[in-house]
């Protein structure tokens, strides 16, 4: 994907080039700060690319690690920001994920000089990026310090992280959502929790330094959003700082945010691994994800399925439904999916009208079987019907609102179940046009 514009690429690269303006009581101030951060460009460069594969500029080398140690070590001949628009890094011309990753790398605490103005020039940078829907944010931690990752920016999302139980409080409550977590797999959480229980070393304003454990991070955490507490041998919810008290003697989501949040500060590390492979083996339906834990036994379609619908537009509004219902917001979830199955009544737009293009989708998933076409006509009429007569997109205000989670749920299930088998069919007509 390219998003990112031409311009913001100029300009992130400038704020390396010629600084970054501050302004203070005595006037602006311009602060410079080198992308390698405490590195060279050779070893940070390294980080990122595979230079040893990379072709070689200089026909002395046999690849790129050798030219540039040429030009940067031994003769350090090549001029300011030479790396921003060499074609083998594909920085200023290549795909959106190329430069965030590159980015990703300059923030990183292995390679970001804590003492130099890293953080002015991070907000520099997500200011640019953030115009063209991408930003910079913290997603974890190593050696107490933030690694940050990428994602698209959405104006209107608060830029906090919210544990499990906060951001499902509406379906815990509800008793739509259900979880269980036996005593031998929560025996296990807490000897992983022990395992990556780090010790970091903490500075306080009068330069007093101390240490600080994970787990102390983790109930800090936990104490934004509510008190942590866990039950007693006389069954009385008590308050605690003992974590494998909260973890054996908690609710199930409790324990869900504790593994959320134990990833905040093990990102780099085989933390997210360990802990999914426990999942697994305690048959509990959910998977680390990106520091989320996300539920894997919900209808959905496989990455390879996704990967192969032809109509782009289609493609991302089922992965963006996907990815809302997998985080538990149900309602942006089916709005997505119905907005996915108005436009999959249109998959034949460009040599059909709306109506005939339905009519033709019907008749690839039936191939024209009478019974088949007749299910599936009545399907899409139905699923129309409902998109009508309910308060599907959250704009509308002259239908039926939905009130209870377990509506979503079966509105998402029921056109999930069509659009998905409408897709395995388009993908076998578009293979044996292919042939």
């Amino acid at each position: 994907m390219k998003r990112i514009s031409e311009i913001t690429r100029r300009d992130v690269f400038n704020l390396f080039l010629y600084g970054i303006d501050k302004n203070t009581d005595f006037g602006t101030e311009l602060l410079h700060y080198n992308y390698s951060g405490k590195l060279s460009e050779l070893d940070f460069l390294k980080r990122i690319y595979n230079l040893e594969q990379l072709p070689s500029y200089d026909g002395r080398y046999l690849n790129a690690e050798g030219d540039i140690w040429q030009h940067t070590v031994n003769n350090d001949d090549y001029q300011k920001g030479w790396a921003f628009d060499d074609e083998r890094f594909k920085l200023s011309n290549g795909d959106d994920e190329i430069f965030l990753k590159f980015l990703c790398a300059v923030f990183h605490p292995a390679v970001r000089e804590e003492r130099g103005c890293w953080q002015e020039c991070l907000i520099s940078v997500n200011e640019l990026l953030r115009m063209d829907g991408y930003e910079l944010y913290p997603s974890g931690k190593i050696s107490g310090r933030d690694i940050y990752n990428w994602r698209e920016y959405n104006d209107n999302e608060i830029d906090v992280f919210v544990p499990f139980s906060q951001r499902n409080e509406k379906a815990i409550r509800a008793h739509s959502l259900k979880l269980y977590i036996c005593m031998k797999a929560r025996n296990q959480i807490c000897a992983l929790f022990e395992k990556y229980n780090d010790v970091y070393r903490e500075t306080n304003e009068t330069g007093f330094q101390y240490d600080v454990t994970t787990e102390e991070y983790v109930f800090r955490d936990i104490s934004c959003f509510y008190e942590p507490r866990c039950y007693n041998r006389s069954s009385k919810y008590v308050r605690t700082r003992d974590m494998k008290q909260f973890i054996l003697h908690n609710s199930p989501f409790c324990v869900f945010d504790a593994i959320e949040l134990y990833f905040r500060y093990n990102a780099d590390n085989n933390y997210s691994k360990e802990m999914n492979a426990l999942l697994v083996r305690q048959a509990i339906g959910y998977q680390l994800i990106q520091g989320k834990l996300k539920c894997t036994v919900e209808t959905s379609l496989s990455e390879n399925t996704i990967a192969a619908i032809p109509e782009k537009g289609l493609k991302e509004l089922v992965t963006d439904a996907e990815n809302y219902y997998r985080d538990g917001n149900k309602q942006i979830a089916v709005e997505k999916l119905w907005d996915a199955f108005e436009r999959l009544k249109t998959y034949y737009s460009l040599k059909l009208d709306k109506k005939n293009s339905a009519n033709k989708v019907v008749e690839t998933m039936s191939h024209k079987e009478p019974h088949f076409q007749k299910l599936y006509e009545d399907e899409f009429k139905v699923l129309t019907e409902i998109g009508n007569g309910f308060r599907i997109r959250h704009h509308e205000t002259t239908q039926t609102d939905i009130t209870d989670d377990r509506q979503y749920d079966y509105f998402y299930q029921r056109c999930h179940a069509l659009i998905s088998t409408a897709i395995l069919y388009l993908e076998e007509s578009v293979k044996s046009e292919a042939e």
